[in-house]
């Protein structure tokens, strides 16, 4: 991120900008440094923000005292409430009957006082004519009043006390077995602890705030970084299949050509195996003398062969005379052959 950048955002946070913005519009971004120096983180003019502030602190100050006066006020309806209820069982006593009467009458004439007050205010007549006068002449006496502020005083203290108490009891629920004045001293810090609670609470609230919007930004940002990371994983597993499936047909081919191998040596193995077991060495002696046998008849009947051939040779140089020759030989045998046949016949006949 750049500086520029981390100035704006530290100056505006309401705005949410991209270091792009800023390159894409360089005028806008001397525009927001511009605005930086005259606005507040808020947004407004520094006139406008310091009024502003000046309104919330007396906006304060008066809830402050608002919250005073009807903390109080509640606190004197409870002891109003206690002492009606301690009445109606017959266990009031008459300092405390006294006291609620007089504590019922001034109770009434302050609301009374509110509406005239209220009236006033909104220019409208006063109820029945009345003015705040009329209303004070019903108040209890001075002695009664001067009376009534003193236990009145002495009973909200302890009302304080016992609320202060409850509430340090249930934000830290240790305080329970320590004693009163330790619980006082929390009790009066309590004020600044709930402001550092607040203040803390604030602050986790902006960061979850902040990351919030970084989970929306990266859950805009996740779907496309997903898809990438799908396609890339896409190629990447078909790249790895064809490498793998051209190492696999390599290896199936290298074990078929084993395998094959290993076929053919069995094959010749078994083939060893029969002539060994048909051919034994009784068979193979007859078989080389019968070979002998065959050769030396061979080599006779080659040796015959060539003599026929010089024959033949010597024949041919004859010419027409060897045909004749022949034809003759070839006439002579047949007769030779049937007086043979005739006469085995006759000698057949003969007894």
């Amino acid at each position: 991120m750049s500086r520029g950048l981390q100035y704006v955002s530290g100056c505006l946070p309401m705005l949410h900008l991209e270091e792009e913005d800023l390159e894409k519009n360089p005028q806008f971004g001397k525009l927001l440094l511009e605005l930086c120096q005259i606005l507040e983180p808020c947004g407004a003019s520094s006139k406008i923000y310091h009024e502003l502030e000046e309104i919330q602190r007396e906006l304060r100050l008066q809830r402050k005292v608002w919250f005073r006066s009807e903390v109080i006020y509640r606190l004197i309806q409870e002891i109003l409430t206690d002492l009606q209820v301690k009445k109606q069982d017959g266990t009031i006593t008459n300092d405390e009957d006294k006291l609620l009467e007089d504590l019922q009458q001034c109770f009434l004439v302050t609301q009374c006082s509110r509406l005239l007050a209220i009236e006033s205010e909104a220019g409208s007549a006063a109820l029945l004519a009345l003015e705040k006068e009329d209303l004070e002449d019903h108040l209890p006496s001075e002695m009664d009043i001067f009376y009534l502020r003193e236990h009145l005083h002495k009973q909200l203290e302890e009302a304080l006390r016992k609320k202060c108490f409850a509430f340090l009891s249930f934000h830290q629920p240790e305080t329970d077995e320590e004693g009163d004045v330790l619980c006082a001293a929390k009790a009066l810090r309590l004020a600044t602890t709930l402001e550092d609670e607040k203040r803390r609470l604030k602050n986790e609230q902006e960061k979850l705030q902040e990351m919030r919007a970084l989970l929306e930004k990266q859950q805009e940002i996740y779907p496309c970084v997903l898809l990438r990371c799908l396609s890339l994983l896409r190629q990447a597993a078909s790249n790895l299949r064809l490498q793998a499936q051209s190492d696999i047909d390599k290896m199936n081919a290298e074990y078929l050509e084993t395998k094959s191998n290993a076929l053919y040596l069995k094959l010749r193995m078994e083939e060893l195996q029969v002539l060994t077991d048909t051919y034994t060495p009784e068979k193979v002696e007859v078989h080389k003398h019968i070979r002998s046998s065959l050769e030396a008849a061979v080599k006779s009947e080659k040796t015959e062969l060539s003599a026929s051939k010089q024959i033949l040779a010597s024949y041919e140089f004859l010419g027409t005379q060897f045909e004749e020759l022949v034809q003759e030989y070839t006439c002579l045998r047949d007769k030779i052959k049937d007086n043979r046949w005739a006469i085995q016949e006759l000698s057949k006949t003969l007894p």
